[in-house]
């Protein structure tokens, strides 16, 4: 059996995606699998987060260095896990992480929140692009 996915956006979506289910064939040999999950962020949500993310990487230097926008994106994300760094195999740290292209509305949301956070603590100027992202962020609110 083939993935069919379902984007829950009406009653009439959600209805469908009930009849789908109760129309499975049921077998003990093979069971099937139901996931509902939030919605994965979308390709709008990643340029606005690559903006904060350049706006800060032109503006800020990290404790003497200047970082690109892909080493802040790694920390802002570490940051937003609560990741933890590993000694590397030939010296150093890696952090592990979860790539953002995998986070979820939500998590972008609070990504992009905590970039202008940060910012606001160090002075960044944000760009049209990126202050276009902290109003969504706040239209999108909490995820509950």
């Amino acid at each position: 059996m083939e993935k069919t996915t379902f984007h829950l956006r009406d009653d009439r979506i959600r209805r469908n995606c009930i009849e789908a289910i109760q129309h499975l064939p049921t077998s003990p040999d093979k069971p099937l699998q139901v996931i509902i999950q939030e919605d994965t962020r979308s390709l709008a949500q990643n340029r606005m987060l690559w903006a904060c993310l350049h706006d800060v990487s032109s503006q800020v230097v990290w404790y003497g260095k200047k970082l690109d926008s892909d080493s802040w994106k790694h920390i802002f994300s570490a940051s937003l896990k609560g990741q933890e760094t590993v000694p590397g195999i030939n010296g150093g740290f890696v952090v592990l992480g979860q790539s953002t292209s995998k986070m979820r509305v939500s998590e972008m949301r609070d990504l992009i929140t905590l970039i202008h956070a940060f910012g606001a603590e160090q002075s960044v100027r944000f760009s049209d692009e990126s202050a276009l992202a902290a109003e969504w962020a706040g239209r999108f609110g909490s995820a509950e």
